[in-house]
């Protein structure tokens, strides 16, 4: 290679890159596969990287701004991708050594097709600003007020979640990365790093360090699944259910424990997207799960069918909300979302749904937000225009045995609403 060959940056820097332009260049979400082939440690170092940025952006931005020659103008995305990433190894990252934090970046501008070249010298010579004290840098960036890092749609979740004196407190909360959470499948022994959570029985963590446990997923031994879906799932209800539709099924998590509470039963999974309908059917059938798959809107389905169920899960498109600790870049494309649709939609779906309810069955309706108008709005309205159905105590160790809401500053799952339906028996 000639001495004047631009290099590339690493490939685990320019996954990220390429997350953050797709976060806020397109108002993409980042993509399950975007780390997908990395090693364990570039993945490590990837998925640190790109959470401090995507939960600072804002605090980031405000250092950057001043420093430059027209703050009014601002700088390309580019720009502010290559000086992001760099600020975020040097402040928060100390095993990220001074040079590979500055040169790396320095390199991510000079590439066309993520960076921004002409400003490739500004990139440098802010970077190596930051890097005279790191130390310094990491207080002066976290002094900065955290509502820097907030935008409207945050805020709004915010105060839908919890009480105004304990807003920051959450916040704080979500910006810590949570630990993943799993399920064993079999009676095998588990992956070494695993451990029991002691909020839920058989619910297992992943202890701080150890190696996330792939061959171990693969092989259909266990699954991920996040401690308010377990909760969520374990719902208290006798009855042995005969046909069963989740409606809304990808990626299988709820699916498979359906299909592991009532193995006997006859399994329904709507999907309508495709890609997500595929992974579905290899997710199930690696968990040995005997299920029907099919590509289908599921209100349009609803519709049409003629068949009933004693037990159907309506685990709804949302905006997300509850998932802010999991997926920082919701804070960011939050207000871009058309949450009047999704409202509607939900509604909707919960009304298709209703009459495919065989007698005696119950409707489980299940949102990961913590928004008021996609949870309990939607209770309170199907009871008051369906008097002709109640909503059974299924969750006997919350404070509201009918309503799925864990505390969202003690629970440490994601921010989930959900509620069942059941006919009244008539005197």
């Amino acid at each position: 290679m000639s001495r004047y060959a631009r290099r590339m940056p690493t490939e685990s820097r320019r996954r990220v890159a390429l997350a953050l332009s797709g976060v806020f260049g397109r108002s993409y979400r980042v993509a399950e596969t975007w780390d997908e082939g990395l090693s364990a440690e570039d993945a490590a170092l990837a998925q640190a990287l790109l959470g401090l940025c995507l939960r600072h952006w804002g605090r980031l931005h405000a250092w950057i701004l001043p420093r430059l020659k027209n703050p009014q103008r601002g700088i390309p995305l580019g720009s502010h991708l290559a000086l992001s990433m760099g600020l975020a190894q040097l402040a928060w990252m100390s095993g990220v050594s001074t040079h590979a934090a500055v040169h790396e970046s320095v390199e991510l501008a000079a590439d066309p097709r993520l960076g921004f070249p002409p400003h490739k010298g500004l990139v440098n010579a802010l970077l190596r600003q930051g890097a005279k004290d790191r130390e310094a840098l990491r207080r002066e960036l976290e002094a900065l007020p955290a509502a820097l890092d907030r935008t409207p749609f945050a805020e709004e979740v915010l105060k839908a979640a919890v009480a105004a004196e304990h807003m920051e407190a959450l916040w704080a909360r979500l910006q810590r990365p949570p630990r993943p959470c799993f399920r064993a499948l079999d009676d095998g022994p588990w992956p070494e790093g695993l451990v029991p959570e002691p909020a839920l029985p058989g619910a297992l963590r992943l202890e701080p360090g150890a190696a996330f446990p792939r061959p171990w997923l693969m092989a259909g031994q266990g699954m991920v699944q996040d401690l308010s879906s377990q909760a969520l799932m374990s719902f208290a209800w006798n009855a042995t259910p005969r046909r069963i539709l989740d409606a809304c099924a990808a990626p299988g998590g709820k699916t498979t424990a359906l299909s592991r509470r009532w193995p006997q039963a006859e399994l329904m999974a709507l999907e309508s997207d495709g890609k997500r309908a595929e992974r579905l059917k290899q997710n199930l059938a690696v968990r040995r799960v005997k299920a029907h798959v099919e590509k289908a809107e599921a209100i349009a389905w609803l519709r049409e069918t003629t068949s009933t169920f004693d037990l159907i899960l309506l685990d709804a498109p949302c905006s997300g909300s509850g998932t802010l600790g999991k997926h920082p870049e919701l804070t960011w494309l939050g207000d871009g979302l058309d949450l009047e649709r999704l409202i509607r939609h939900q509604r909707a779906m919960i009304e298709a749904a209703l009459p495919r309810l065989a007698p005696g069955g119950l409707l489980l309706y299940a949102v990961c937000s913590w928004l008021h108008a996609e949870g309990r709005h939607h209770w309170d309205d199907v009871r008051k225009s369906h008097p002709e159905f109640h909503s059974p105590a299924l969750w006997p160790l919350l404070s509201d045995a009918t309503f799925f809401r864990p505390d969202p500053l003690t629970w440490e799952g994601e921010g989930f609403q959900a509620f069942g339906l059941s006919r009244t028996e008539q005197p």
